[in-house]
């Protein structure tokens, strides 16, 4: 069997194309008579007096919420460097407030975010070869590759970053907790084999675009910290996650409105 004609490749070619007219029953206007009752029922109603948000149950929730944002923690803590290296030292002395401790979180962020874009941009190069065989696509899968090998050389930067400072880098920061969660949606996306080309390439273009301005905080924090290596190497992946996102727009933009004419 072909390495691109597997049951899953199969399931992907057959599937409709995104947006591709069929019989969706989730509108309302599919069932009128269900329709009319659900109004004659809605005109029925009394209005609230006042707004739900203003009404004692509204309140009574919004207070609830409030009191569990007062008493909740913390999401995790960000681990102290084992060992204080002078580079964490001139990072503590040049930034002030918790500013030294808020780099290592959003290394470990960075560092867990590049590691699930190497996971994403794996299913999009699975995706893509799978429709390459019936499919014009507006993208090489050696493309690909690169956006995914890239992400591996940002994964190694805020590694070697972390352990510049004597950080722990297979710790979990909280920034980097809340990452897994905010990729989770987006994984399901990227590996469910009845989405298309152009909902995928949207949703790792979501991923990249958090990933430029979270790249352009860091190299901010670095050059605030007086780290001019770290910067030199975060302005490095800044450049690459620009380029990213420029591919990515192209190759969306293409799909939907077709190739440009030259």
């Amino acid at each position: 069997m072909n390495a691109a004609d597997t049951p899953v490749s199969r399931f992907v070619r057959r599937r409709p194309r995104s947006g591709a007219a069929g019989f969706n029953r989730t509108g309302a206007q599919t069932s009128p008579l269900a329709l009319r009752s659900m109004q004659s029922y809605a005109d029925e109603q009394v209005a609230l007096p006042t707004p739900i948000a203003d009404s004692a149950a509204g309140k009574g929730i919004a207070a609830m919420r409030l009191a569990y944002v007062r008493d909740a923690g913390e999401v995790g803590s960000v681990p102290m460097p084992g060992a204080i290296t002078g580079a964490f030292a001139l990072c503590a002395t040049r930034l002030a407030g918790g500013a030294a401790e808020l780099l290592v979180d959003k290394l470990g962020e960075r560092l867990a975010w590049e590691r699930s874009s190497v996971r994403l941009y794996q299913a999009l190069i699975d995706k893509a070869t799978a429709l390459a065989a019936s499919t014009a696509l507006p993208l090489e899968v050696e493309e690909l590759r690169q956006l995914r090998d890239e992400a591996l050389e940002h994964m190694h930067i805020a590694t070697s970053a972390l352990d510049s400072l004597g950080a722990d880098s297979s710790a979990l920061t909280p920034s980097a907790a809340i990452s897994a969660l905010v990729t989770h949606g987006i994984t399901q996306v990227l590996t469910d084999p009845r989405t298309t080309l152009h909902q995928c390439l949207e949703a790792i273009l979501t991923v990249e675009l958090a990933d430029e301005a979270s790249w352009e905080l860091l190299m901010r924090l670095a050059e605030a910290a007086g780290q001019d290596e770290l910067l030199f190497h975060f302005h490095r992946a800044f450049r690459h996650e620009h380029t990213h996102v420029r591919k990515l727009k192209r190759w969306r933009d293409e799909l939907v409105l077709g190739a440009p004419d030259h």
